[in-house]
Formats: structure tokens, sequence, C-alpha cells
């Protein structure tokens, strides 16, 4: 036996000896037993991540097609949106335009009768007033003429006198 001292250096060979077949013996059980199910579950552990890994890459990227599919439908949203004020606008313009045009189409239609009504309470004024011009001149020419013509002459040559008057007017 070799010794340093007495103290931390003193070296013993068959301490030694022993030190070594139990580190042998441990590192051997530890081979056996010990390190395959350690690696084992290593290995699934590192399966469980790279599967982690790869679901998270997979989620991220079905997390981006969704936006790009939101973006696109929000665009396409807007633009139907667009599409539907467009022809509400075009809409309101073309009933607002038939709503005039019928609003002239009635003006018209009132001022087109009350024209004809004019007219014709024109006709029947004349038509009235030519009659008692009739009258009047009948009874005046029969006063004047006193017997000579009788009546119903009278009248004839008074009707066809004003006839030939509205003929030239």
């Amino acid at each position: 036996m070799i010794y340093f001292a007495n103290g931390l250096f003193s070296f013993s060979t068959g301490y030694a000896i022993w030190v070594l077949i139990s580190m042998l013996v441990f590192l051997f059980l530890m081979g056996k037993f010990a390190v395959p199910p350690i690696m084992k579950a290593l290995n699934e552990r590192e399966g469980r991540i790279k599967d982690s890994l790869a679901a998270a890459e997979k989620a991220l990227a079905k997390a981006e097609e969704i936006s790009r599919d939101n973006e696109k439908a929000l665009k396409d949203a807007e633009i139907q949106a667009q599409k539907i004020r467009k022809e509400a606008l075009e809409d309101a313009e073309v009933l607002r335009s038939e709503k005039i045009e019928h609003a002239k189409k009635e003006a018209a239609k009132l001022l087109s009768d009350a024209r004809s009504t004019i007219e014709q309470e024109k006709k029947q004024a004349l038509t009235e007033l030519r009659n008692e011009v009739a009258d009047l001149a009948i009874n005046a020419a029969g006063i004047i003429m006193n017997a000579e013509l009788d009546q119903e002459k009278n009248k004839k040559l008074v009707d066809s006198f004003i006839k030939d008057l509205s003929k030239q007017n």
C-alpha cells in the first residue's frame, strides 16, 4: 500500500479494485436496465415534440390560410356591398325618373283636359251667343220689317249670316 500521507490523496490498491469492479457492474446494470427505458422515453418525447412541432406548423399554415380566406371573403363582401349600393342608387334614380315622367304625363293630361274643356265651353258659349244674336237680330228685323218676312225665314237668314261670319274668322 502506498500512502501519500493520511489524508485526501491516500491511495489503496484494494480499494481501487473494488471501486473499479463496482463501477463496471454499475455501468453494466445501467446499460442493461436503466439506459434502454431512459432512451426509449427520450425517443418518445422527441417524437412527441416533433409531432407537436409538425402539428403547430400545420395549425399555423391552416390559420394563415383561414386568414387569407377571411381577407378574401371580406374583400368580396365589400365588393358585393358596393355593387348592391350602386344597384340601389341606380334603382332609386330609375324610380325617380319614372315618377317624374309619370308626373309630367299627368300634368300634360290635365292640361290637355283643361284645354279640351275650355274649347268645349268656348264653342258652347259661341253657340249660345250666336243663338242670342240671331234671336236679337230676328226681333230687331221683325220690328223693322214688321210683317214682310215671317219668323222662320228671318231665323234662317240670320243663321246663314252668322255661319258666313264664322267662316270668315
